[in-house]
């Protein structure tokens, strides 16, 4: 069966992962997270053409949010991140030829410009602290929620404001759980790359992008002779 569609358009805002081959630990120590945020800092300007608003490095995936204003735009990035990441990864460890850093292409999917945008961002914000691997969401070194609360002036210029203003106390909803609804709803399009928004937005969008595929379980159709409702 192919791959779910992607989309790339200017003016959309995205949620981007990516994952190590095998779930491997990518990250091994606070020098390998400063030296991918190093190469995150050199694709954006590689890319003046994007803003990024939230991100989240973990052990072994990361995960972005941000919003091409070029068609494209967002592949060639992406791209130019994973493959230098990659190399760079390879010459420090001494294992260029042993295998693929990463698991292959970065998934992603398309966010409306609403409170699902929020939701995204507090569920990127959120990936450490749901992992029990800080006692904080904020407390996290090498995410945006750490930058925005924490960060020097230089160190938030990485990042870029966001198309509508963060809820008041940010921090007490981050760290609150996500409903089983948005969990839900969320996995669904990062499996399946399925725009996440109301169900009207959805809808149109899937259809402009030519995402409709992404809506749909995979699997064969059930043979109409058969099903019996």
């Amino acid at each position: 069966m192919g791959r779910p569609k992607r989309s790339d358009e200017a003016g959309v805002i995205y949620h981007v992962l990516n994952r190590s081959n095998r779930r491997a630990t990518i990250f091994h120590n606070d020098e390998d997270y400063v030296a991918f945020e190093r190469i995150l800092s050199q694709a954006l300007e590689r890319c003046p053409d994007l803003e990024l608003f939230a991100y989240c490095l973990m052990p072994n995936h990361w995960h972005l949010v941000l919003r091409p204003s070029k068609d494209g735009e967002m592949s060639r990035f992406a791209q130019w991140l994973t493959l230098t990441h990659t190399q760079r990864y390879h010459a420090h460890f001494g294992t260029t030829g042993e295998g693929h850093v990463y698991q292959g292409r970065y998934k992603s999917f398309p966010i409306q410009n609403d409170d699902h945008f929020l939701s995204v961002c507090r569920y990127v914000e959120r990936n450490a602290y749901t992992a029990q691997l800080c006692k904080s969401p904020d407390t996290w070194k090498y995410g945006s929620l750490y930058r925005w609360q924490h960060g020097s002036s230089k160190e938030k210029s990485l990042l870029d404001a966001w198309p509508i203003p963060r809820r008041p106390n940010w921090l007490r909803w981050v760290t609150e759980p996500l409903s089983a609804k948005e969990q839900d709803r969320l996995r669904w399009s990062i499996r399946r790359g399925a725009p996440f928004g109301s169900e009207t937005w959805v809808e149109s969008t899937a259809r402009k992008l030519d995402l409709e595929s992404t809506l749909r379980p995979r699997g064969r159709p059930r043979n109409q002779a058969t099903d019996h409702g």
